[in-house]
Order: structure tokens, then sequence, then C-alpha cells
């Protein structure tokens, strides 16, 4: 297969379509975040998928970005930074969780009590270093990333405004969330997750239709005689 540039960005919007969905799936399904989990088969399955979903995203996100860069302008440009950068963060805590944390279980209990403290927003008596900071980043990022990428996306125009503008919308009251129960935060990941989705699509189908109207004009070319 010849790699184009159209490729590259069908690729980068069906990355985008994946991870949207699955983010917004398994929040209903996925497990607490406390040390009893760490030991099920749910969490050996997820935890690898979640790393894998985290990459799709910075791969998706940056099609998306480069699909609207100039018409996005520096508010697409930094809302782009921050997003990537708050998924970038969460690709480092997601792989602590599948990797790390299921061989301390049992060798450092109190270490793995902490870290959950600091997703769960609980008290962290354990001594984490700089990880509650880069923790906080990574929500501050999130939401500032989705609300610029969102509103400059919307104002691009080249896709589609209604997942834009529900980007924009969910990660503005991102911290309203954060007044839930923290097994309740979850399901305000899911809007993001399917904003994201659809703007994966919108830019996988255009390139789809984009070479589908190609085809005809190749194919009637006939070879010099």
């Amino acid at each position: 297969m010849k790699i184009t540039s159209s490729t590259l960005t069908r690729l980068a919007g069906l990355s985008a379509l994946v991870a949207g969905v699955f983010f917004a799936a398994i929040q209903p399904i996925h497990p607490p975040d406390v040390l009893s989990s760490v030991t099920t088969t749910t969490w050996a399955i997820l935890m690898p998928l979640k790393v894998t979903m985290c990459l799709l995203f910075l791969v998706g996100i940056t099609g998306i970005y480069a699909k609207q860069v100039k018409a996005a302008g520096w508010l697409g440009l930094v809302g782009y930074i921050l997003l990537s950068l708050s998924w970038a963060f969460n690709l480092a805590f997601i792989f602590v969780e599948a990797f790390v944390v299921p061989l301390l279980t049992t060798a450092a209990p109190t270490f793995i009590d902490g870290f959950f403290g600091i997703i769960n927003g609980h008290p962290v008596e354990t001594n984490l270093g700089m990880l509650p900071t880069l923790y906080a980043l990574t929500g501050l990022f999130y939401m500032l990333g989705g609300l610029l990428f969102g509103a400059a996306t919307f104002r691009a125009k080249m896709l589609p405004r209604f997942a834009a503008g529900l980007l924009a919308i969910v990660s503005l009251l991102t911290p309203l969330a954060a007044l839930l129960p923290h097994e309740i935060q979850r399901y305000a990941g899911i809007p993001a997750g399917l904003a994201l989705a659809w703007l994966g699509y919108a830019l996988w189908a255009e390139q789809r239709s984009k070479i589908a109207e190609s085809m005809p004009e190749l194919g009637s070319r006939q070879p010099a005689q």
C-alpha cells in the first residue's frame, strides 16, 4: 500500500474514532480504582487496552488538528498541545496501572493505596513526589485543551460543529464532575469520548469519499499507445 497524506489522515481519523468509542464504552464497566480491583480479570484486560486507547487518541487528535491547522489558528495550536499533553500524561499513569501496580500489590500495598488516592481524590499520606502534581496537571490540561481545541474546531468549520461544540462544553463543565462521587465522575467522560469519535469519523469518512471520487478518474486513464 502506498503511503500518502490521505492514507495517514484516514488512519488518524480511524484512530480517534476507535479511541473515542472505547473511552465512552468503558466508563460504565470500569472497575473501581482500589487495590482489590488490580487482581481481577477485568483489570488485566482493560488496562492494556486503555494504554492502546491513549496512543490512538494522540494519533487521532494530531490528525484532526492537521486537517484544520490553518483555520484553527493559535487557539487550535494551544488546544492541541494541551489536549495532547493530557493524554500523554494519562498514558503514563495508565501504563503504571496496567504493568507496574499489579507487581506491587503484595510488596508495596501502601504505595498502591496512595497512588489510587491521587486518582480517587482522597488524602494521600504516602510521599509520592511529583505524582499528585502531575495528575492535577493532567486534569487541567484535559479541561483547557478540550475547551480550546473544541472551540477552535467549531470556529474552523471544517469538521462537524456540533461535535466540536460538545467537546468544548463538556470540557468546560469538567470541574463540576469533581463534585460527584468518583464512580459517577466517569460518566462525564462519555460525551467527550463520543465527540472525539464523531470528529474522527468525519475525518475518516471525508478522506474515504475523496479517494472513492478519484478512483473513476484513475480508472479512465488509458495507457499511451
